[in-house]
């Protein structure tokens, strides 16, 4: 049966109401819920005591079952006299102290202030159709007479789906007119009765919403408030936050709907922030919900929750591997939640009561009553201290934290809020007695390289230190523009004892964090230059100063451009130029390329060929890094399987340095023999 209107002005036309329940006859008609979906809000601001009318009253049962449990002074009225006649019929003998009246809710008849409670399921949201001059002084008609027949004290409550420019005239209204005006989401109405009545035609439920707005003599100031999430109520100071948390549930509950209809299966993953009601500038959780086809896992949904400090890995950080997380979970929807750093989460029984709700709303059609299981590593939450905080004048602010990796292991983290999902610096820890203290202490493990392209980069500068040549006795200078937290730094340093190491940092902030929390040690092999890279380079040509090896490691802070590393700048020809007058022509030049657009890639490998004789590269298995080792040596011109033989030097770089003592000078003949198999 097709009962909705041709037109949304015919919301407004007594014809149309009269029509609509003619051939309903005597089925009640509940789109925004009934009266178990609505009684928990509607029993906190409405007493037995008060007077309550309620308009545009349609043949809703919620008057009856408000009588029912106690309500017996409930006024009735609607515009249509043929709804007015049949509840007249309907409730005469059953419930004899409630009144119908057919009275046009705009123009009342009743005497000022006469009531203390008025009640609205969905009149608003009926008349108010649209923006055009005509409707919008009528619903101003409406509000002034609601105003009008409250008492002091008294309550306007609206059960409304507060569609934007309805929400914008109740928060410009009410306030200006002296009520105090909370909204609060009421979490069991508006689920629809069936596909042939659901306003969205196919069953999926809509987001109600109760205005209540408490008529005052006297408000010295505006008072907004609002409650989302179960029985929390927060004041907001502006309008414009009332309106965005508004929409922001109603947008949510749009990809609810869509993922309860149907699946996503081979289309991209669908991601929500949930906030806590009192913290609203960092999302407490982030859930990323897959599908694959059916009938290939074990199970039909269910939830992993990521431990804290293992976010940032490439199976849970990125769409690639949360996808293959799915596949090995076997499930045909996953909803993986991360949990953000800022907030504190008790345990993992806690983090599954408090995320209960939302997980449930995302499970497909059928199973939002189901039992869903729970996945994660391990049986707690993960830890995530904050050691430091700070703010750095060129990366804005930035937290040092320690967290709990597998099997237990402590990492120290550099992380810039600004881009909380990438790990700027890692470092690993270790307990190890420091002079001076009898008790063990945490300790940075200079063994441990966070990042895979550190050890191709490891291996460029024995590479380097290999071709030249230069008596094997003499010192291997080395520039590393980029510091970070001197990772990369320290451990060329404890593996390749004939190093002396310049490092370029813009940031000053970056070093004082690098010594203070990574463990990085400036002495005579090792120094931190705070300067531009690209002057450095450049003052550094012009005085013919010499180095076996230039690295490239730095970061670009524009993550628009579809290259993260490095900066475009520092492929500029004229760069590149310097750096080749810096290695001469025995030394090599290892770039770490981060580059996501084609096109930008080949262009910049196109400016290295220009450059430098001999471009070879490497494409990391596990990150999106690229490492490029660039030089004029006539000792590359022969270099065969290149690939294979840099995988196996970096593997042995690798197994070397997670020794617990780090003997590599002794130990690098392994790693030589390699090299000379790559004829050099």
């Amino acid at each position: 049966m097709n009962l909705l209107p041709k037109s949304t002005a015919d919301f407004g036309s007594t014809e149309y109401w009269n029509n609509f329940f003619r051939k309903r006859g005597k089925q009640a008609f509940e789109w925004y819920g009934e009266y178990p979906e609505l009684c928990d809000q509607l029993h906190q601001y409405i007493k037995p005591k008060d007077e309550v009318l309620v308009v545009g009253c349609g043949n809703s049962k919620l008057s009856m079952d408000l009588y029912d449990v106690g309500f017996k002074k409930i006024t009735n009225i609607d515009i249509s006299p043929v709804v007015i006649k049949q509840m007249q019929e309907a409730n005469r003998s059953t419930r004899p102290e409630m009144t119908w009246n057919q009275m046009d809710a705009t123009a009342m008849s009743f005497p000022d202030e006469s009531f203390s409670v008025v009640l609205d399921k969905g009149t608003l949201d009926a008349l108010f159709t649209d923006e055009s001059t005509a409707v919008v002084t009528l619903v101003q008609k409406y509000f002034n007479e609601i105003g009008r027949v409250l008492r002091a004290a008294g309550r306007y409550i609206c059960i409304s789906l507060l569609q934007e420019h309805i929400l914008r005239k109740v928060v410009d209204h009410f306030p200006a007119s002296h009520f105090m005006l909370r909204i609060v989401r009421c979490p069991e109405a508006g689920k629809g009765q069936g596909k042939d009545e659901s306003p969205n035609g196919d069953g999926s439920s809509l987001v109600v919403f109760a205005i209540v707005a408490t008529k005052l003599k006297n408000i010295p100031m505006r008072i907004l408030e609002l409650g989302l999430a179960g029985t929390h109520i927060e004041r907001v100071q502006r309008p414009e936050e009332l309106l965005a948390a508004v929409a922001a549930a109603q947008k949510a509950a749009m990809v609810c709907n869509g993922l309860a209809r149907g699946s996503i299966a081979g289309m991209a993953e669908v991601s929500l922030d949930l906030f806590a009601p009192s913290e609203k500038q960092t999302p407490r959780y982030t859930i990323h919900v897959l599908d694959q086809p059916p009938k290939r896992g074990n199970g039909k949904y269910a939830a992993f929750i990521v431990p804290q400090g293992r976010e940032t890995e490439w199976l849970f950080a990125t769409p690639a591997g949360r996808r293959k997380l799915q596949e090995s979970a076997k499930f045909d929807r996953l909803a993986i939640v991360t949990l953000h750093r800022g907030h504190v989460y008790n345990d993992l029984d806690a983090v599954k009561t408090e995320l209960a709700e939302s997980v449930k709303s995302l499970a497909p059609n059928g199973l939002q009553g189901a039992s869903i299981p729970y996945l994660s590593i391990g049986a707690e939450v993960g830890r995530r201290e904050t050691i430091h905080s700070g703010r750095s004048e060129l990366s804005g602010e930035y937290v040092v934290e320690e967290i709990a990796g597998e099997n237990g292991r402590l990492f120290r983290r550099l992380v810039f809020l600004a881009n909380q999902s990438v790990v700027q610096s890692e470092a690993a820890l270790k307990m190890a007695r420091v002079r001076g203290n009898r008790a063990a202490q945490k300790v940075i493990d200079p063994g441990y390289l966070a990042c895979q392209h550190h050890l191709f980069m490891t291996v460029g500068v024995q590479l380097a230190s290999n071709m030249t040549t230069a008596s094997s006795s003499n010192n291997c200078p080395v520039a590393v523009v980029g510091l970070g937290g001197g990772g990369l730094c320290t451990f060329i340093r404890e593996c390749l004892k004939k190093t002396t190491i310049t490092a370029i940092e813009i940031d000053p902030e970056i070093e004082q964090i690098a010594v203070k929390y990574f463990g990085l040690t400036l002495d005579q092999r090792l120094r931190v230059v705070i300067a531009d890279g690209i002057q450095f380079l450049a003052d550094e040509a012009a005085r013919d100063a010499h180095y076996s090896a230039l690295l490239f490691d730095v970061d670009s802070k524009d993550p628009t451009v579809g290259m993260s590393c490095p900066p475009a700048a520092f492929l500029e020809r004229a760069v590149l130029c310097n750096v080749r007058k810096l290695i001469g022509e025995t030394g090599l030049f290892v770039l770490n390329l981060v580059c996501r657009n084609e096109s930008l890639r080949e262009t910049t490998v196109e400016s290295l060929k220009q450059t430098f004789r001999y471009v070879l590269s490497y494409q990391l298995e596990e990150d999106v890094n690229e490492i490029f080792y660039c030089t004029d040596n006539e000792r590359l011109k022969e270099v065969s399987n290149w690939q294979e033989l840099l995988r196996i030097a970096a593997d042995n770089v690798n197994k070397l340095a997670r020794k617990e003592k780090l003997t590599l000078e002794q130990e690098l003949v392994d790693l030589s023999d390699f090299i000379t198999a790559l004829k050099i």
